[in-house]
């Protein structure tokens, strides 16, 4: 796995800090796609056994292509390089005949970063979901029509990453699969963090990939991974993904060494995720310990890695670059030398994601590193100054 992440020392990375002599421990918590492949990953990819995956060559490819689809529950299931090319190839074999549609929410990872230019957009509700009737009535109002589009594809994001990791209820899933059947759509999910979904609702995968007619699966995220995805669904619609694949470039030769890192990561997923699942609560609820006004965040919003923290006072990049900076008068106020970073989400949200590299004992200092600088952002509101007036955190 990529990192230990266990209890201990923790595994962040020790940079020069600005305390001379004392190096700074980094928490990296901007996102799960920063892990390391660590010792076992790292074996795995040693000791492959390769071919040319793109003669169907590779035995590690294989391997992994099986055991990702009877993990989903999928007739077939194909390794790319990047689940951004993934979820392309499924919205390019769903949505082959001219004009053809995709509706999937504004906030949609797949909508926002991956060019999701033909597709209608639906506002998505605080948890990720879509509201159903608003999906209903936008395939409606298209559907037989001569002048508009054709809608063929809906399209999830579980788990969802603009809503702080919420997991699709399969209550909504089943939903969404039934509208999807009355009007003869097709359902795709962006599954980049599935497996935090599994986790977190105590499921088995297919439970989750059985309302969909392709999923991808990511494993450079929360699995730990170097790179890599999976792209699964009826073995007729996976042959001609692996024509688009090849369309796009996406094809590879000795990827074995990609694969077997991959499947250790998956093999893994339960205890990983677990235990970043347990992490992102404990920081979420030792932020509602410290009380403070300069942030807040709602535990039951907290589902699986992620923690969104909302910010008041000051705004989130500066939030983060407080948190990034090392003073002596920290390392003489706390005895540590810590660098925490995060990424500014929203005009009000900073964005905290759990991965294998950040341990219980990592956790615990970036909740003391965020204590510390509150407090000198109220002492300086206190007196009247902006809390980002000087760089001394």
């Amino acid at each position: 796995m990529a990192g230990d992440g266990g209890a201990g020392g923790g595994t962040g990375s020790l940079r020069g800090g600005a305390a001379p002599g004392r190096p700074q421990h980094v928490v990296d918590l901007r996102s799960d796609t920063v892990t390391q492949p660590g010792a076992a990953m790292r074996g795995a990819m040693a000791r492959a056994a390769v071919g040319d995956d793109d003669y169907g060559e590779d035995p590690t490819v294989n391997e992994l292509q099986q055991l990702a689809a009877r993990t989903l529950g999928m007739e077939d299931a194909l390794f790319v390089p990047t689940a951004t090319m993934a979820n392309l190839i499924a919205v390019m074999c769903h949505c082959q005949r001219r004009g053809a549609q995709l509706l999937l929410g504004a906030q949609a990872h797949l909508h926002i970063y991956e060019h999701g230019g033909a597709a209608q957009a639906l506002p998505d509700l605080p948890d990720g979901m879509l509201d159903l009737e608003q999906l209903e009535l936008a395939i409606r109002e298209t559907h037989g029509s001569r002048y508009h589009p054709r809608p063929e594809l809906i399209c999830l994001e579980n788990t969802h990453s603009s809503a702080g990791g919420r997991a699709l209820p399969l209550t909504y899933l089943q939903q969404v699969r039934l509208l999807a059947e009355r009007y003869g759509l097709r359902v795709h999910m962006d599954g980049a963090r599935l497996m935090n979904a599994v986790v977190s609702q105590a499921v088995e995968p297919a439970r989750i990939a059985q309302h969909c007619d392709s999923v991808s699966l990511c494993f450079s995220k929360g699995l730990g991974a170097p790179a890599g995805a999976v792209l699964a669904g009826r073995r007729a619609f996976v042959a001609e993904a692996w024509r688009v694949r090849k369309l796009l470039g996406g094809g590879m030769r000795q990827a074995g060494v990609l694969a077997a890192a991959a499947r250790v990561g998956l093999e893994q997923a339960e205890e990983t995720l677990r235990r970043d699942h347990d992490n992102a609560r404990r920081f979420a609820q030792g932020i509602k310990e410290l009380n403070s006004p300069l942030c807040s965040v709602s535990l039951a919003a907290v589902e699986t890695n992620m923690v969104m923290v909302e910010v008041k006072g000051l705004s989130p990049a500066e939030l983060c670059a407080h948190l990034q900076a090392v003073s002596e008068e920290e390392l003489a106020e706390t005895g540590h030398a810590v660098s925490v970073l995060l990424f500014p989400w929203s005009e009000r949200t900073v964005r905290a994601v759990w991965h294998c590299d950040v341990s219980a004992r990592d956790t615990e200092l970036a909740l003391n590193k965020l204590g510390f600088v509150a407090r000198k952002c109220q002492e300086k509101l206190g007196q009247g100054n902006s809390p980002h007036s000087t760089g001394e955190h």
